[in-house]
């Protein structure tokens, strides 16, 4: 599912110039908020919370607890700010490098979540203080905050409503 919602998203930007990934795109607002302007401020956007994402599961292998999954972190005022910070910050690198480190990060994510076998991916102990094993995890992390999991992308190029 990571794969086809990573597809989506480079199926929509492939082949076109920078200015094109920074012109005027309808993306549909998240929960938390409007603030990607063009398919450029997405992929910063989807990309700023595929790295968060890896870390999580990363620490958790390593029996962390990630500081993304304390609860002062799990607010929509804090989710709102990443998300603007994020795409501020996407904004001011070239689009070439936004979709390299797109393509790097989605990689990595993909061989994390690969590496799991069924029994690892329910292993309980792997959590780091999450109720639940890896996969568990996963699939929170993946989840928007209105339910769309492992579909991040395909969450923001709904059709815009009127």
């Amino acid at each position: 599912m990571i794969r086809r919602d990573q597809e989506l998203l480079l199926s929509r930007v492939d082949g076109k110039s920078a200015d094109e990934l920074r012109a005027p795109y309808d993306v549909t607002a998240g929960p938390l908020g409007d603030f990607c302007d063009s398919l450029h401020d997405l992929v910063a956007h989807v990309l700023m919370w595929d790295e968060i994402n890896l870390a999580v599961l990363r620490d958790a292998k390593a029996g962390r607890l990630h500081w993304s999954l304390d609860p002062r972190w799990e607010t929509a005022e804090i989710g709102r700010a990443l998300n603007l910070g994020g795409v501020e910050a996407g904004r001011r690198i070239p689009s070439e490098l936004v979709l390299h480190r797109f393509d790097s990060v989605g990689a990595a994510m993909l061989a994390e979540i690969e590496q799991y076998d069924d029994q690892g991916w329910a292993d309980p102990t792997t959590g780091a203080g999450f109720d639940g094993g890896i996969g568990a995890l996963a699939e929170y992390v993946s989840t928007t905050p209105d339910g769309f999991m492992f579909a991040h992308a395909a969450r923001h190029l709904q059709p815009v409503s009127a």
